[in-house]
């Protein structure tokens, strides 16, 4: 798997089927080993790890659903009574990261109303934070530590 622009971690890996699968820890079991996989992993683990964020509140492949459609957050982190705070959207390295994943993003925060945006391709990461009184939005230079949101 590629080199991130995130801290490296030891990484429970096992091979089923002839298909590498990774040990995903907010969801408690093995999951496929996809370059995006790898990419959420990777900064999951830095949320945790490296900013403080609660594994308790942190959730990987949310639905969303509107009307017959149904959507999936590639991970969202609750607040203490457990509304949604941040929607993290995760490409894969070779992905860009263009306007149509910041689009993809803003229609899963119609349903949900987050603080904050985040999408990351592993190399890159934007992070907006929203503020719906003045219907406007601002990029931060990273992502802030937990204790700052």
């Amino acid at each position: 798997m590629n080199h991130l622009n995130l801290p490296p971690f030891s990484m429970k890996i096992m091979e089923r089927d002839g298909k590498r699968r990774v040990l995903d820890i907010l969801r408690h079991r093995y999951v496929s080993l996809t370059p995006e996989e790898w990419v959420r992993q990777h900064f999951v683990h830095y949320l945790i790890h490296e900013l403080g964020y609660p594994a308790s509140m942190l959730a990987n492949e949310v639905e969303l659903s509107v009307g017959q459609k149904r959507l999936r957050c590639d991970s969202v982190l609750y607040g203490l009574r457990a509304e949604p705070r941040m929607i993290l959207e995760y490409k894969a390295p070779s992905v860009s990261i263009t306007q149509r994943v910041f689009d993809q993003i803003s229609v899963y925060n119609m349903l949900l109303h987050v603080d904050y945006l985040v999408v990351s391709n592993g190399l890159h990461h934007y992070c907006c934070k929203m503020d719906y009184e003045s219907h406007q939005y601002s990029f931060l230079e990273s992502v802030p530590t937990y204790d700052k949101l």
